[in-house]
């Protein structure tokens, strides 16, 4: 196995096993270390010395220490999962497990403002991506086949981007993309993928192929942008694809905010 397998395996995070077991070898040895250091050393003359009674350092804390560390840090890995556990249950659609709107929002949100004040700048893209008469699935086949759509939709789509972009469900048959760090070209492509992989997504209820098709609303951006200014490009972008013919794909740079008056002036 290669070296980068080895450490994938060894997971030292608050979740892993082994960070339990290596804190509890740590932890015994640093309570011997102690026990040793404290009975060694004379007041009087403030000198180290080895005592008589150094063997019973070593074996009690042996016997006493692994099995308090042991139980103490399997509590907190416990914990730590428990919590990485609620916080993908609030962050996740239950449905389609792509992020729900609001964490996606945040997130999205919150690479903006870090990426607004950097000297040389940032580019992305936001894509809308609704799914073209999805009204029709759910009365033609009822709400559960419609939900099985939904999944198989959301699996194309993430495994058309990368792992760094994210995926959420904004609600009913409407996926978000975010894609930072792309450029006007690679977002096309990207979208033009999307599209295809639903396009070609097998969806037969009861044994008969339904064709799926999606139409994709996109703003890019290589300046300063907010979630909102985004959301506002792409959304229109989407009804333009729809009233277009659906099925395709519209994407858009929206323009600069205009700096506020005092910011005008000084320039």
């Amino acid at each position: 196995m290669p070296l980068s397998g080895i450490l994938k395996e060894i997971d030292l995070s608050a979740r892993g096993r082994m960070r339990v077991w290596v804190v509890t070898a740590l932890g015994t040895l640093a309570c011997i270390a102690i026990a040793l250091a404290f009975d060694s050393y004379a007041f009087d003359t403030g000198e180290f010395q080895l005592s008589d009674t150094w063997f019973n350092n070593i074996v009690i804390p042996l016997i006493l220490a692994p099995p308090i560390f042991y139980y103490l840090l399997s509590k907190l890995r416990e914990l730590a999962i428990a919590h990485d556990e609620l916080v993908n249950i609030a962050s996740t659609d239950s449905l389609t497990s792509c992020l729900n709107r609001r964490a996606f929002t945040a997130l999205v949100e919150g690479y903006l403002e870090r990426v607004a004040n950097r000297p040389e700048g940032a580019e992305g893209a936001l894509l809308i991506v609704d799914i073209d008469h999805f009204k029709k699935i759910n009365d033609t086949f009822g709400h559960d086949r419609g939900d099985d759509a939904l999944r198989a939709i959301a699996g194309a789509i993430r495994t058309s981007v990368r792992e760094i972009d994210l995926v959420g469900r904004l609600g009913g048959e409407e996926f978000g993309v975010f894609l930072p760090g792309l450029s006007v070209a690679s977002t096309t492509g990207v979208a033009e993928r999307i599209r295809l992989a639903i396009r070609d997504t097998i969806f037969a209820p009861g044994g008969r192929r339904h064709k799926l098709s999606a139409s994709i609303g996109g703003a890019t951006f290589n300046h300063a942008a907010s979630y909102a200014e985004l959301y506002n490009t792409a959304d229109k972008l989407l009804y333009a694809a729809k009233r277009n013919g659906r099925n395709r794909i519209e994407i858009r740079q929206p323009p600069p905010a205009d700096p506020p008056p005092r910011q005008r002036m000084l320039h």
